[in-house]
């Protein structure tokens, strides 16, 4: 797999390059619900076999990919928490 097949395949399920594997799978069965030649839809099937070989490489990227748990990426995952954690304490953040 290349970068430029991993982008092709986010471009072909119309995705940004910020995604969780929900909104992946979520995309997925809605593209195939879409565009699958049982559906009659689309009589071409090489429509479904390229969006199938798509979900393939993205969910292998996503299986394969190494999760960062420092705090600065679960700070960047969590704004709510940065701004918890960077406000705690002031009058107006903390007013209880």
């Amino acid at each position: 797999m290349t970068y430029r097949d991993l982008m092709k395949a986010l471009e072909i399920f119309g995705l940004t390059d910020r995604v969780t594997l929900r909104e992946i799978k979520s995309r997925h069965r809605e593209l195939v619900r879409r565009c699958h030649p049982d559906a009659g839809a689309h009589p071409d099937s090489a429509e479904i076999r390229l969006i199938n070989a798509a979900y393939r490489l993205l969910r292998d990227y996503v299986e394969n990919y190494c999760f960062s748990f420092s705090e600065k990426e679960f700070y960047e995952q969590n704004p709510e928490e940065r701004l918890r954690m960077q406000f705690e304490g002031t009058p107006l953040w903390d007013s209880r």
